[in-house]
C-alpha cells in the first residue's frame, strides 16, 4: 500500500515537471500599461517566443469586465482570423501579425472611459503548452481651464470663525484633477480655526470629474493686500500636467486707528472767494464706520467737503470724526483753516475833490489785510506813484482828472482792491489852442468852428459874429480835456466869429478869421448899328488874390464845375442886361469914373464903376441916364 503510494506520488511529479517544462516553453510578454488620450487610438503590444517554433500558434485577445470575467474578443489561427460579434470592441478593433513573426498588435479606435480595462493575449502552441501576457488600458481627459470665483463682500477682521474667501473649480478631467490653494504664490495648508479646505467631487454622466474647492480663512488686517489663485494639476499619458486660475484679492474690513483731515484744493495760502475741498479719512474701512466733518457748530456726514465762495468767517478749525457704529467708538482728528482777507480800498479824500489853481492836494490809499500789501496811484494807466500817498503840487488843469489807487497782496496772485478819486482843478476857463483861427473859404459854403474849453466851474460858451450876433451852437458835449462846442456858419462874406468862455473865474475868447473867395471874369460884348457903333470892352474885375484853404483844396473837381457853369451864366444874363440898357439909352458916362473904351463916346458910353464896403462888393454900370448896381461875390 505504502510502495504504491509512492509509485503514484513519482508519476505525478513526473507529470508535473513535464507540464512546466512545456508552459516554459512558450513565453508571452506584453507592457503593463498603455496610456491613451479619450478619442485617439491605442495600440497594444503582444511579443512571445516558443522552443517549438512560432508557426501554428492560436492567438486570441480577451479583456477583463469590471466584474472580473475575461471576455474573448479576437480569435486567429493558421487558417482564420475571427472578431468576435457583440462586443465594445466588434467596430473598433484590428489586429496586426500573424504570430510568424512573435509579435502582434491589438488597435482600439476612437478610446473610450469605459475602454480602460486589463486585456489580455492569449498564445497557445501546437506542442509546448499556452501562454499569456496583459496590458492595462490607461484612459486620460484633459480638463477645462480652471475658474476662481471671490466673494463679492467684504471680510471682517472680527468675524471669529474662518470665512469663505473663494471657490476654485475645474471641470471634465480624467482622472479626477487636484485642486491646490496658493496665497501670495505660497501653498495653503489646511489649519484648525485659521485655514479650511473643502474639496467636492461631481462624476459627469459622461464618466468625467468636476472638482470644486471652498476656501475659508481668518483674515488679519495684513490680508488686505494679498493675493490668492488655485493650482490644478492633472495626469496626461506619460506625466501630469499643471494650469493655474486668475489672481484675486479680496476686501479685508478692518477698523480705523487714526483719522486725518486735509485741505485737498487750492495748494498754498487761502483767500475769500475761493472754493475749498477738504477730506477727511481714516485708515480703516469698516462698513459700520461713518465720517464726520464739523466746524464749530455744523456738522456734514461725510468724508469730503466742499466749501465755495468762502470769507474769513470759514477760518478756524475743522475736525474729522470716525464712529464705529458697532462699538460707538470714535477717533478724531483736526486741521486748521484760515481764510486770507483784502478789505476794500479806502482812498481819503473820497469821491471827487476840487482843487484851486497852484494849490496843492495830498490824498492817501489803504486796505485793511491779513497780509503784507503794495499800494499804487494810475492815472490814465500811467502809474504816478508807488506809495499809498498820493500828493499833487502846484495843481493846473493837466492835474484834474480820476486817479485809481491798487492795493495789492504780493503773496497771493489776483488778490487785489482798488478806489478811485476824481480831481477838479477850480480856475478861469481856457481854451484849447485850436488848429486854425485864419481860415479862407468859397462863397456861399458852410464851416463847421470848434471850441474845446477847459476850466472848472465848467464854462459857459457863447458864440457871437463880429456884429454882435449870437450863432447858436449845433453841438456841446463834455469830454476828457472840457466842454467842445461846434458853431456852423454859413459864408455870405467876409466873417469874424468869436468863441467866448466864461465862468465865475474869468473869461477867455478865441477869433475866427474867414476870407469869403470868388474868382470872376466877364466877356467883352460888341454891338453893330447902321447909325451908331458902341464898343464895350473886356472888363475884367478882379479880387484880391486868395490861397484856397486846405479844405477848398479838397473839394473835388465838381464843385469847381458847377461854380464855372455857374459865373457863365451869371455872364449871360449881365451880358443881356447891358444890351438892353444900351438899346433903351439908360448907359451914359459920367467924369470921375473909369471908362471901358479907349473911344470917348458923346452919347451912349458904358463906364464900369467897382464900389465896395464892409459887408458886399458892388459893381456899377454908369449910363448917360442912369445908374445901375449888382451885388458882386469874388473868391480871394
Amino acid at each position: 500500500m505504502a510502495a504504491r503510494d509512492s509509485a503514484s506520488l513519482l508519476v505525478g511529479f513526473l507529470l508535473l515537471f513535464h507540464t512546466w517544462g512545456a508552459w516554459a516553453a512558450l513565453e508571452v510578454n506584453m507592457e503593463d500599461r498603455v496610456e491613451v488620450k479619450r478619442g485617439e487610438t491605442a495600440q497594444i503590444n503582444c511579443m512571445f517566443t516558443s522552443t517549438d517554433g512560432v508557426g501554428g500558434m492560436v492567438i486570441q485577445w480577451l479583456y477583463v469586465t469590471r466584474s472580473g470575467e475575461r471576455q474573448k474578443i479576437y480569435y486567429q489561427d493558421t487558417t482564420m482570423t475571427i472578431i468576435d460579434r457583440g462586443t465594445p470592441f466588434t467596430d473598433r478593433i484590428s489586429v496586426n501579425g500573424t504570430g510568424a513573426t512573435g509579435e502582434i498588435v491589438l488597435t482600439i479606435y476612437d478610446v473610450q472611459l469605459e475602454d480602460e480595462l486589463e486585456f489580455i493575449c492569449l498564445v497557445k502552441g501546437l506542442t509546448d503548452g499556452t501562454g499569456e501576457g496583459r496590458t492595462k488600458l490607461k484612459v486620460f481627459e484633459t480638463p477645462h481651464r480652471p475658474t476662481i470665483e471671490s466673494m463679492q463682500t467684504g471680510i471682517s477682521v472680527k468675524e471669529e470663525n474662518p470665512s469663505k474667501i473663494a471657490t476654485c473649480e475645474v471641470k471634465n478631467g480624467y482622472p479626477k484633477p487636484n485642486i491646490t490653494w496658493y496665497r501670495n504664490d505660497l501653498p495653503l495648508h489646511g489649519a484648525q480655526d485659521v485655514v479650511k479646505v473643502v474639496p467636492s467631487i461631481t462624476i459627469e454622466s459622461s464618466g468625467l470629474y468636476s472638482v470644486t474647492s471652498e476656501l475659508s480663512m481668518k483674515v488679519t488686517k495684513e490680508d488686505k493686500d494679498d493675493t490668492f489663485y488655485c493650482e490644478i494639476t492633472y495626469f496626461v499619458p506619460g506625466g501630469v500636467g499643471m494650469t493655474e486660475t486668475d489672481r484675486i484679492n479680496i476686501t479685508v474690513y478692518y477698523p480705523s486707528t487714526a483719522v486725518s483731515v486735509w485741505v485737498e484744493s487750492p495748494k498754498g495760502k487761502i483767500k475769500e472767494g475761493d472754493s475749498i475741498e477738504l477730506h477727511c479719512r481714516g485708515n480703516g474701512n469698516m462698513p459700520s464706520s461713518f465720517l464726520t466733518i464739523s466746524h464749530d457748530d455744523e456738522n456734514w456726514e461725510t468724508d469730503m467737503l466742499m466749501l465755495h465762495n468762502v470769507t474769513r468767517l470759514n477760518s478756524g478749525t475743522y475736525e474729522c470724526t470716525s464712529t464705529d457704529t458697532d462699538t460707538f467708538e470714535e477717533i478724531k482728528h483736526n486741521t486748521s483753516v484760515f481764510v486770507n482777507y483784502l478789505d476794500p480800498a479806502v482812498v481819503t479824500p473820497k469821491g471827487t475833490i476840487v482843487v484851486p489853481q497852484g494849490q496843492e492836494l495830498t490824498a492817501t490809499c489803504n486796505a485793511l489785510s491779513s497780509l503784507q500789501t503794495k499800494t499804487a496811484w494810475f492815472k490814465d494807466g500811467q502809474e504816478v506813484s508807488m506809495d499809498h500817498t498820493l500828493t499833487l503840487r502846484d495843481a493846473t488843469f493837466d492835474t484834474a482828472g480820476t486817479y485809481m489807487c491798487v492795493v495789492t497782496v504780493t503773496e497771493i496772485e489776483g488778490m487785489e482792491t482798488s478806489g478811485t478819486l476824481n480831481v477838479n482843478v477850480q480856475g478861469p476857463p481856457e481854451i484849447m489852442e485850436q488848429d486854425y483861427t485864419e481860415m479862407e473859404e468859397s462863397f456861399e459854403s458852410t464851416v463847421d468852428l470848434s471850441c474845446n474849453v477847459r476850466g472848472f466851474p465848467a464854462p459857459k460858451i457863447i458864440w457871437t459874429a463880429s456884429d454882435g450876433e449870437i450863432i447858436k451852437s449845433t453841438s456841446q458835449k463834455e469830454t476828457d480835456m472840457g466842454i467842445l462846442s461846434v458853431a456852423s456858419v454859413k459864408v455870405t462874406s467876409d466873417l469874424t466869429i468869436f468863441c467866448n468862455a466864461s465862468n465865475e473865474f474869468g473869461t477867455d475868447v478865441v477869433t475866427f478869421n474867414i476870407t469869403a473867395t470868388l474868382n470872376t471874369t466877364t466877356a467883352a460884348t460888341t454891338t453893330s448899328s447902321t447909325t451908331t457903333t458902341t464898343t464895350i470892352s473886356t472888363a475884367t474885375v478882379k479880387a484880391k488874390t486868395a490861397i484856397p484853404s486846405e479844405r477848398a483844396k479838397k473839394e473835388g473837381r465838381g464843385i469847381i464845375i458847377a461854380v464855372l457853369i455857374i459865373c457863365i451864366l451869371l455872364l449871360a444874363i449881365l451880358g443881356s442886361v447891358l444890351y438892353f440898357l444900351y438899346k433903351k439909352g439908360k448907359i451914359c458916362g459920367r467924369s470921375g469914373k473909369q471908362d471901358l473904351t479907349k473911344e470917348k463916346s458923346s452919347k451912349d458910353n458904358i463906364v464900369v464903376e467897382m464900389k465896395s464896403d464892409n459887408t458886399q462888393r458892388k459893381l456899377c454900370f454908369l449910363g448917360s441916364t442912369a445908374k445901375s448896381c449888382l451885388p458882386v461875390t469874388s473868391n480871394e
